[in-house]
């Protein structure tokens, strides 16, 4: 196999079983990924567990929003890396930042020690930070393994300018996400030499509820509580084929 990664994010046992069909290398777990992912359950990774063995890293974010966190979320985001530590997850994907948009260097430090031997990422809060090339700098001296970012812009392929100068300029991996296509990876591969990227293949499917009150809304007033997000192993495949493809 060729040397790529390629990192599906999942909130569901139904989802991580596609997402493995279609030929993911790694998983990205998560709860509520229609809100950007927060923590996941812990028995949700051991269900996904019970049939496969693939690299699972979790996301550590207690609540939507941003990404300045309280004392007492930090605690918890610690307590919940141990757990996942210690029922054998390989990674971890955290971020905090100062009201400033600095990263929180003392914070992450905390979740870092947490982690112990666990892959490291920093997820997107990178991507809201006031200075990419300060926070790759603080990222380095925290020992974060791996950054997610889609180069400060809400489609990775309109930050690519700035993703190739991150590459020149870390020896962290950087993993790409947020609007992937078979094209732009090819662009990626191409003008970055990027081999991590991250996607979560998703379709919206029908909810099997049959009776639906349509009187009122349970969550956010922009979705329907009757369609559900999973992923395509179609798209995932493709996508895999395309990286198997590229020389």
């Amino acid at each position: 196999m060729k040397d790529f990664t390629l990192e599906v994010c999942v909130d569901s046992v139904e989802s991580a079983a596609l997402a493995i069909q279609g030929g993911a290398t790694r998983l990205e777990l998560c709860s509520n990924l229609v809100i950007g992912g927060t923590t996941p359950s812990i028995f949700l990774y051991k269900e996904i567990r019970k049939f496969s063995d693939i690299p699972i890293h979790a996301i550590i974010r207690p609540r939507f929003g941003d990404f300045c966190n309280t004392q007492s979320e930090l605690r918890i985001m610690a307590d919940e890396v141990r757990q996942f530590r210690d029922e054998g997850v390989e990674g971890v994907v955290t971020g905090v930042l100062r009201p400033d948009g600095t990263i929180d260097t003392v914070a992450m430090d905390f979740l870092r020690k947490a982690a112990g031997g666990m892959h490291f990422v920093m997820h997107r809060a990178f991507d809201m930070s006031n200075d990419p090339f300060e926070a790759i700098k603080q990222a380095e001296c925290l020992g974060v393994d791996t950054i997610l970012t889609s180069g400060q812009k809400n489609i990775c392929v309109d930050g690519i300018s700035l993703i190739k100068k991150l590459v020149s300029c870390t020896d962290i991996d950087i993993m790409v996400g947020s609007g992937l296509t078979p094209d732009s990876i090819r662009l990626f591969r191409r003008t970055t030499g990027v081999s991590s990227f991250h996607l979560s293949g998703k379709v919206i499917v029908d909810s099997p509820m049959l009776y639906r009150n349509t009187e009122l809304k349970m969550g956010l007033p922009s979705h329907s509580e009757f369609e559900l997000w999973r992923t395509s192993a179609e798209n995932i495949a493709i996508v895999r084929q395309t990286l198997e493809e590229i020389d």
